[in-house]
């Protein structure tokens, strides 16, 4: 676990997957991908074997130990419902997501069937809490759109939309049961270009549907430069994060002690 990561949005990442694979157009420019294949084939690195999919189970139970609430990005460097995730380890990553409570868990996917149909069935009692945030990634009208009739699909107290990169106008979204839209730019070499008024009409609609409304970057090949001001404003607008205290250390010291022993049980 990072717990001082970059992304505007978040203040950790915790990746007990790692690697994935592409499925769409927002997938192009991956940073995750670049990031890992850097270090393929070096001793020892936790990306020794570049971008390929796997779960990393001594990284489960991470959030447990840390006793200072934070904002969680799930599988910044992957996606928790790929189709290779078996399913009993996702419903793992929910328990400990669940048991550490005193964080907020944004949990992010571009698998939305998979998500909508898991949150109906299987993970059903995780979507029922506010402490784990739900999103699907939204980069044009093909692909995107229609993650988020998948999402609203499903019943979950707090769902997000990550519409990043924004790759073309969006015209009108649906934003019933959204309860938070970020908003950004591609960036790196290669970026793809976004027009401001695609972002100016997605403000617009989440305000209207006082949907808080999150804007990251206007990206390009020197995001810093771009920075990430809307109109002379900077919109930093998101849903209350968790509304539980940080366990004790003997509550932590159990909920660790039953999670392991689940996954004695499972090993």
């Amino acid at each position: 676990m990072a717990d001082k990561s970059k992304i505007e949005w978040t203040d950790a990442t915790w990746n007990p997957v790692r690697g994935c694979t592409k499925i769409s157009p927002g997938c192009a420019h991956c940073y995750a991908e670049t990031f890992a294949e850097r270090f393929r084939g070096v001793a020892g690195h936790p990306y020794e074997q570049g971008f390929d999919l796997r779960c990393v189970p001594e990284k489960l139970l991470d959030p447990l130990r840390w006793t200072r609430a934070r904002m969680i990005f799930v599988n910044s460097m992957s996606d928790l419902f790929h189709k290779d995730v078996p399913q009993d380890y996702i419903a793992k990553v929910a328990d400990v997501m669940r048991l550490a409570n005193w964080h907020t868990f944004q949990v992010l996917t571009k698998r939305s069937e998979r998500l909508s149909q898991m949150l109906r069935t299987s993970l059903k009692e995780h979507a029922a809490e506010p402490h784990i945030w739900w999103g699907v990634s939204v980069e044009n009208r093909k692909h995107g759109l229609p993650r988020i009739d998948h999402l609203r699909n499903a019943p979950a107290v707090a769902r997000f939309l990550s519409i990043e990169p924004l790759l073309e106008d969006l015209g009108a979204i649906d934003l019933t049961g959204i309860s938070w839209v970020i908003v950004g730019g591609e960036s790196g070499n290669g970026a793809r270009p976004m027009d401001a008024e695609w972002v100016r009409s997605i403000r617009d609609q989440c305000e209207s549907a006082d949907v808080p409304f999150f804007f990251k970057q206007w990206g390009g090949v020197r995001k810093s430069l771009s920075g990430r001001k809307l109109d002379n404003r900077t919109y930093d607008e998101m849903p209350t994060p968790s509304p539980h205290r940080v366990a004790s250390g003997q509550v932590r010291a159990d909920r660790l002690r039953r999670i392991e022993l689940q996954l004695a049980e499972t090993s």
